[in-house]
């Protein structure tokens, strides 16, 4: 419980800062801010998740209020195809009720309109190529909409935020003015222990979807030993195919979603985690979390993968759509101790650089800077 004098401190602090001073005492110190965030998703283990969640617990611990709207508190329809536009809707339509924001940060072209509709400073991020990963999933019908609304939501903001270097070039190319900010994780908040469940312990944890490459993964399934598991962790609009393959293979586990808490312990608990994805927008989530789980990696070199996964030094790399390459890279670091020991090493060492305690101040600093 804050006592008088805790509460003096705090209302002193916000009161300084909101002279917007760069510094005090040597260290950088941000105005108070009201935030709004609007997202599709703000909890499970997916990248936009997991992104929201971090900026959020961040802009918290430096004094900022923050509210978000997604769609686990809007109204969406859970069908494929349906669950976007139906958060578009809603999303709009709760926004009216929200005012006397500094800021409203939008994560992905979804969130655009919602965005529009509120007062304050106005910030798009996105977290790869919307109308790609729209085409791949829903169609190019789907994927020509899904391109005229990211063309218009880069035009409503102040800021367009990219996490990769690759996506910078490729908008910067195209007449935008975007700022680079990677992708984050806490790593204080990850729990202590691991779940091992196998002598030989595999590892997917994320969307079962399309565009992640989990079809490729499920071929791969087919041709591991008897004695080699895989546990697979997540959820999606594959998920009825995950379920179908686990019932005929007693060394292939569905777990479902869990809780990040389950699902960082297993990830430390496994030999290996596997991540086949076609795209990516900034560095995955979940290969940070097995960096800094000291867990070695398999991986597709896709999207802003590339900014922290080397061949043979911070992970096993692999070419998208080739479930053979995966096969072949498992059956090699499962062989091989030493090797998984370098690649974990190194990765330990780079991920110190994606903790939320430095990510987080690059977004302070484009708030601060309009």
């Amino acid at each position: 419980m804050l006592t008088d004098n805790s509460y003096l401190k705090i209302t002193f602090f916000r009161f300084f800062k909101s002279f917007n001073p760069k510094t005090y005492n040597g260290k950088d110190v941000y105005p108070y801010m009201r935030i709004l965030m609007i997202s599709p998703t703000s909890s499970g283990i997916g990248g936009i998740a997991q992104h929201v969640q971090g900026l959020k617990n961040f802009l918290e611990s430096e004094g900022n209020h923050v509210e978000v709207i997604s769609s686990n508190n809007t109204f969406t329809i859970p069908i494929k195809g349906l669950k976007n536009p139906s958060f578009m809707i809603s999303s709009y339509l709760k926004s009216k009720f929200k005012n006397d924001f500094d800021i409203v940060h939008a994560q992905n072209p979804v969130s655009a309109i919602a965005m529009k509709n509120v007062k304050g400073k106005k910030i798009l991020s996105l977290q790869g190529n919307f109308s790609e990963q729209i085409s791949l999933l829903h169609g190019n019908t789907a994927g020509s909409i899904s391109s005229k609304l990211e063309k218009n939501a880069l035009k409503w903001a102040d800021v367009i935020t990219v996490p990769s270097k690759e996506m910078y070039e490729e908008y910067t190319k195209n007449g935008y003015k975007v700022t680079h900010i990677p992708n984050a994780i806490d790593i204080s908040s990850f729990p202590e222990g691991e779940d091992r469940r196998y002598e030989k312990q595999l590892i997917y944890a994320g969307r079962l979807s399309e565009e992640k490459g989990i079809l490729d993964l499920l071929e791969v399934s087919k041709k591991l030993s008897k004695d080699t598991d895989l546990i697979i962790v997540g959820s999606g609009p594959e998920e009825s195919k995950v379920k179908e393959i686990a019932k005929k293979l007693p060394n292939i586990h569905f777990v479902g979603y869990q809780p990040k808490e389950n699902t960082i312990k297993l990830i430390r608990g496994s030999d290996i985690l596997i991540q086949p994805s076609i795209m990516e927008g900034g560095t995955s989530s979940t290969l940070l979390e097995a960096m800094a789980c000291k867990t070695p990696i398999i991986a597709t070199s896709v999207g802003g993968n590339k900014e922290t996964i080397i061949h043979m030094k911070t992970a096993y790399v692999v070419t998208p759509n080739r479930p053979s390459e995966i096969f072949d890279a498992i059956d090699d670091l499962l062989k091989s101790p030493d090797k998984r020991e370098i690649l974990s090493k190194s990765a330990y060492e780079l991920v110190q650089n994606y903790d939320w305690k430095n990510i987080g101040k690059k977004y302070l600093d484009v708030y601060n800077s309009i």
